[in-house]
């Protein structure tokens, strides 16, 4: 198990990543957002299925990171691979002239953003993947991507890729190491989800009616290729978990892509509705072992004072 130190390190070197830019040239001012419209998601209207002021509770006021702790699976070849995977989650300040997490509040261009960060490494028999991927939300919109980080390392090279809203598409720029992709840039559709956010984008649903519907959703990011990703048409079906399934009462969410890959997801019924399981159709397996509240500063150095959720640990 990590140290606070180290998770709480990992949650800033998260931050500096997605804040980095080039010496010398001149950051791109992020336009305002635009209004409900044409280019933006359906889902992202008030009354729809999820609930747009999810994130605006009392308590990502508290200066903390909710930091949860995985038991993970994933089956890589023919070996089934174990490690362990961090998610934090935190309110932060982001500016829109670098449109990064700022350091000073008393700019007039300051808008609230939950930052979302995944975290892991996987040991093979001759070499560990490394994987990190930050995904940005305004916070009071849990549906619409407005950023996204992503980046991953192994012993061959390296891929890294950012995706941005301009107000009319998304922007996914990507460098990669593979053969006849390298570096590019490609706009996608803004009205779709994102498959690495749906254990973030889900929380906000209106679990008590149990809602269903369609939608798309591009493929996950989090992966070394950079090609175009693929858009599934995919279904969104929320019911009642097993009590077998969760250590407490939980909502099961399905989320079918195509006819041969389901995701399915375990959140908890009390708020925040913390990501309790996890089962994705690449054969990968979350399972929550704890999750904390990690109060941090953004300096070199941090001293964490952490409050543990008395949660029971899933067998």
């Amino acid at each position: 198990m990590r140290t606070d130190a180290l998770v709480v390190g990992a949650l800033l070197s998260a931050s500096l990543l997605s804040c980095s830019s080039d010496p010398g040239t001149t950051p791109p001012t992020v336009s305002a957002p635009l209004p409900a419209g044409a280019t933006s998601n359906p889902l992202a209207r008030r009354g729809g299925p999820l609930r747009q002021q999810w994130a605006m509770d009392q308590l990502w006021e508290d200066g903390k990171a909710e930091v949860a702790t995985y038991q993970a699976e994933q089956v890589l070849g023919d070996e089934v691979q174990q490690f362990e995977c961090t998610l934090i989650t935190s309110k932060e300040e982001f500016n829109q002239q670098y449109n990064v997490r700022t350091d000073s509040l008393k700019r007039k261009d300051l808008f609230p953003v939950m930052q979302v960060t995944q975290l892991y490494s996987i040991p093979t028999a001759t070499y560990p993947a490394h994987f990190l991927t930050s995904l940005f939300f305004r916070r009071d919109q849990p549906v619409q991507l407005h950023k996204l980080t992503a980046s991953v390392q192994e012993w061959q090279g390296a891929t890294f890729k950012t995706i941005t809203d301009d107000g009319m598409q998304y922007v996914q720029t990507y460098d990669s190491y593979r053969d006849g992709q390298g570096s590019g840039q490609r706009q996608l559709q803004r009205m779709a989800l994102f498959e690495d956010a749906l254990p973030y984008t889900l929380r906000s649903l209106r679990f008590e009616q149990l809602p269903s519907f369609s939608t798309s959703i591009y493929e996950r990011q989090q992966a070394t290729p950079a090609r175009p990703p693929v858009l599934y048409q995919a279904q969104v079906r929320t019911e009642d978990a097993l009590a077998a399934d969760t250590p407490e009462p939980a909502w099961r969410v399905l989320v079918t892509l195509s006819n041969q890959r389901q995701n399915v997801y375990w959140f908890s019924k009390q708020y925040p509705n913390v990501l309790l399981r996890q089962r994705t159709w690449d054969g990968r397996t979350l399972r929550l072992q704890q999750v904390k509240r990690v109060a941090y500063e953004a300096s070199s150095v941090v001293e964490a004072k952490v409050d543990t959720l008395q949660r029971p640990v899933a067998q």
